[in-house]
Order: structure tokens, then C-alpha cells, then sequence
């Protein structure tokens, strides 16, 4: 495995902030919303934080969370779980079986008092089905029967619209339109409760681990399987994606794309969607809750809440090109096109095609390099220029900047090794041979042409006289010079006659015979 600094994990709310010195006091849910977070507590207080967030001169990010309010339920159990309604203005609260609505600013519970009683969990439809914006859809696990029922929360009041029964206790949902992700007693099922069919994922043993059940995006699901394996599945029934290797003791897992995040008891781990592969792990002791809202990742011990604060994609990417991992850098720019718009994203990826051009080609790998070149529409001036005294001195052309490579000329990027810089100067040959008549030459012809007859007088290769009896762009004044230096006198006769000077040609071919 090699690693890959895809997060840092940046404090949000220190203990202090919540509970002083009541050691017995434990964190046991979070809900984040924009800038406003929740946090359920043991002693069944929420409170509410608004969180600042700043970049630091260095570049890393840090939070700040202010309070905001704190309010005790009532019970004397503990706050089991918090989701935002934003729409409604409300906080759906589950405590003692109980889901109850506040106020997501005041925390007051709504004058109805309106409430779910015999809960053991619940989740909200983020697909929701109907078209109400004043409403959510809840879906709830019963605590005592082996029922399911699905509930429209509004303002002040709940309103059971289905209920539906299943083979076995149900533990863990997710809901998307009319599917569910359920983890029953052994098994993961997916049932529509519009129709009521239901169909079996891959069995599973609750008394062994904690079942997860994430909904990842539209119409699929994460899931924690068997032999330590995440699973993903969609609303059919099938898997569209290769399962992640995490630990066995897996409680709790999240996604930020394109990257799975897992959390167990001494780490959190990550991931890539794109290639399986696990690319960084964070020590990260007596962590129980790991959840993503809109984005932003979210971990907690029982006493203090952190934030993963992902790097950006295209840091990470030229991170991994600085390492020369040129296929992991590949597969992450492909897989960032999804976040970043199509002309921000084309721009980019050409110029990562064509540092992993260059990438290749120091390590003599000229296929793939010059595969890359082309994808990447590389001007090939970039590549003559590292050739001293290619180019003519005519030429406008300047690198770009910041530099696609590291390398000042040939010579560094050989090390001085002089069949190495053959090869180099051959495959540039073969290279500038073939892109001189494609469009990839369309506005400096004359540097390739020039460039190549340099390269050929100095190999003494026998295309230096077919360049000059076919049509060609090498400029008279550089090329004659070089061809002189070179002693190629025929060849210098044929360059002048092609530029209709004949008299010189026939000057100089008295001295090639």
C-alpha cells in the first residue's frame, strides 16, 4: 500500500466546550447543518455550536465552534439520534424510543408536542418520493415488532402514510424513493414498500458485528460485508462497484468522493472508490461515530467532535505526480471529473496527461509517453526545448509556467548518461516525424521541421535528405548553419536549392564532392 495524504483531521469541539469536568458525561450523536452543529449528549442534553471555519497562513484549516444553547430534554436517557430538517426549521430528536421534534434554533419541542413513540432507529428519505417541500419522509424501525413504518413529518405533526413487516428484526435503514437498505438479523435485504418486494443482498451476522447501511448516492448503498469487505449495492439488487478490503471490526464508514472512509477502534481508513486500493489511515483511538453531511465528514470519541477536512482533488494529484504514481494520478483526475465543471476540469487534465508525459519519458517508458503527449495535446515545443539549441533561435516559444517537469535540459534529465540521451533524441525523431503533418504542428511548423533536421544531421540519419526533397518548414538561416557545422554539404545544397537559392547550392555542392 502506498499512502496518499487525502485528509487531515482537524478538531471541531474540545471536550471543555461540553462538558467540563462530568467525566460520566459521553457524546452520543451529531447532526451538522451549513454552520450550525448538534451534538446529543448521555445525560440527554443537545446543544448547539455554530462553526467557524479558516484557512491559516500555513494553508491547513482550523475551526472554531462557538455555543450557541444547550437545552435538556426531560428523560433521563440518552440523546440517540439527531437529523436536520432545514426545510421545517426543526430537529428530529430520538430519545427513549422517542422521536420528537425541536426547534433547530431555540431547541424548544414544537408547541404539539407532536411525537413517534417505539422507535429503535430511523432515517430520512433523501430521495423523498412525494412533492411536498414542507415535509419529510422518515422512515422508522419499530423496537418491539418486526415492522417498518414510514411516517411524513411536517412543522408541528407526523403522519404515518405506510407500514410494512419483514422476515426478521430489522437493525439499520437507508432509504432512497421507495427502496430501503435493511439489515435485518442475518442478512441485507433491499424492499420497495411501495409494492413490497423485497430482495436478498448477502447474508451477515448482527450478533458479530454492528450491520452499516449508508445510502452513497442516488439509488445505491454501502454496506458493511462479510470477510471485512465494504459492499456497495444499488436499488436493484446489483453492484456497479468493486468491494473495499477494511477491517473486520468496522463501526461506522462514510463517503466522500471518491473516497470510502472507515472507522474502527484504533483507526480511520481510506479508500478509493476508483481503484479499491487504501490510501491513507489516521491513528485515531475510542472513535464511535463517523458520519458525512452534504460533504463535510465527521468523527467523534464519547468526549470531543473532529472534522476530515479533505485536500483538494488537484493537490493530491500533483502530490501523486511528484511521486511518480502516474496511474493512481490518472485514475483520481478521471474520477474528479464528476466535481469540477467541464472546461476547468479539460484544462486540467491535459496538463496532468502531459506531467505524466514527461513523468514517462525520464524513465524511458516512450510509448507511454507518447501516448500521453497526444491525449494531452502537447505542445511539442515543450519537449524540443529540452534538446539545447534545438529550437531555432527565431522561436518565441517560452516553457509554460508553472513548468510541466523538473528538468532544465537533457543532459540533467539523463544524468549525463549518453546512451540514454540517445534513446531520448531517437524517440523525439520518431516523435517530431510523426506529428509534423497532423495538426499538432498547426502554428510553428518551422520549429519542428528545423528541430528535426538538426536531430537527423547529428545522428547522421538518412531521412535528412527526404526531409529536404519533400516539402518542409526548416528555416534557411539555422538550418544552413548547422548543416555547415555538421559537414552534411550535400544536404546543404539540397536545403538551398528547396529555398530557390541555387547559386548557393551549387557552391556548396563543389565542396561535398
Amino acid at each position: 500500500m502506498m499512502s496518499i495524504k487525502a485528509f487531515t483531521l482537524v478538531s471541531a469541539v474540545e471536550r471543555e466546550l461540553l462538558m467540563n469536568d462530568q467525566e460520566r458525561v459521553n457524546i452520543e450523536c451529531v447532526e451538522c447543518c451549513g454552520r450550525n452543529l448538534y451534538v446529543g449528549t448521555s445525560d440527554c442534553f443537545i446543544y448547539h455550536f455554530l462553526l467557524e471555519e479558516k484557512v491559516l497562513p500555513s494553508g491547513t484549516v482550523a475551526f472554531t465552534a462557538t455555543k450557541q444553547l444547550h437545552r435538556h430534554l426531560g428523560f433521563k436517557k440518552p440523546v440517540s439520534e439527531l437529523r436536520a430538517a432545514s426545510a421545517l426549521d426543526r430537529l428530529l430528536v430520538l430519545c427513549d424510543s422517542c422521536i420528537s421534534l425541536v426547534s433547530m434554533h431555540s431547541l424548544e419541542p414544537v408547541p404539539s408536542g407532536a411525537r413517534i413513540k417505539g422507535a429503535s432507529t430511523f432515517a430520512l428519505n433523501e430521495n423523498p418520493v412525494g412533492g411536498d417541500p414542507f415535509c419529510v419522509e422518515v422512515c422508522i424501525l419499530s423496537i418491539k415488532r418486526r415492522t417498518i413504518q414510514v411516517f411524513l413529518v411536517y412543522e408541528d405533526r407526523v403522519q404515518i402514510v405506510k407500514e410494512v413487516s419483514t422476515p426478521e428484526q430489522p437493525l439499520a435503514v437507508a432509504v432512497d424513493g421507495h427502496f430501503l437498505c435493511l439489515a435485518l438479523s442475518t442478512q441485507y435485504i433491499i424492499l420497495n414498500y411501495n409494492t413490497g418486494f423485497s430482495q436478498d443482498l448477502f447474508p451477515y451476522c448482527s450478533e458479530e458485528k454492528r450491520p452499516i447501511v449508508k445510502r452513497i448516492g442516488r439509488q445505491e448503498f454501502l454496506l458493511a460485508g462479510p470477510g471485512g469487505l465494504g459492499m456497495f449495492a444499488t436499488v436493484a439488487g446489483i453492484s456497479q462497484r468493486a468491494p473495499v478490503h477494511w477491517s473486520e471490526n468496522v463501526i461506522g464508514a462514510a463517503v466522500c468522493f471518491p473516497y470510502v472512509i472507515a472507522l474502527d477502534n484504533e483507526f480511520i481508513t481510506v479508500h478509493s472508490m476508483l481503484d479499491q486500493q487504501q490510501k491513507q489511515t489516521l491513528p485515531f483511538k475510542e472513535g464511535h461515530i463517523l458520519q458525512d453531511f452534504e460533504g463535510r465528514v465527521i468523527v467523534a470519541t464519547s468526549k470531543g467532535v473532529y472534522i476530515l477536512v479533505p485536500l483538494p482533488l488537484e493537490k493530491q494529484i500533483q502530490d501523486l505526480l511528484a511521486s511518480h504514481r502516474v496511474e493512481e494520478a490518472l485514475v483520481l483526475a478521471k474520477g474528479a471529473r464528476r466535481n469540477i465543471p467541464r472546461e476547468k476540469f479539460q484544462v486540467m487534465y491535459r496538463r496532468i496527461l502531459q506531467q505524466a508525459g514527461f513523468i514517462q519519458f525520464a524513465q524511458l517508458q516512450f510509448l507511454e509517453a507518447k501516448e500521453l503527449f497526444r491525449s494531452g495535446h502537447l505542445d511539442v515545443r515543450e519537449l524540443i526545448s529540452l534538446h539545447p539549441f534545438l529550437l531555432p533561435t527565431s522561436s518565441s516559444f517560452t516553457r509554460c509556467h508553472p513548468p510541466l517537469h523538473e528538468y532544465a535540459d537533457l543532459n540533467q534529465l539523463t544524468q549525463g548518461d549518453q546512451e540514454k540521451m540517445a534513446k531520448c533524441k531517437r524517440f523525439l525523431m520518431s516523435y517530431l516525424n510523426e506529428v509534423r503533418s497532423t495538426e499538432v504542428a498547426n502554428g510553428y511548423k518551422e520549429d519542428i521541421d528545423t528541430a528535426l533536421l538538426k536531430l537527423y544531421a547529428e545522428a547522421d540519419h538518412d531521412s535528412l535528405l527526404d526531409l529536404l526533397v519533400t516539402e518542409n518548414f526548416c528555416l534557411l538561416t539555422d538550418s544552413a548553419a548547422w548543416l555547415e557545422k555538421h559537414r552534411k554539404y550535400f544536404a546543404l545544397g539540397l536545403l538551398y536549392h528547396y529555398n530557390k537559392q541555387d547559386a548557393a547550392a551549387v557552391q556548396v555542392s563543389l565542396k561535398a564532392f
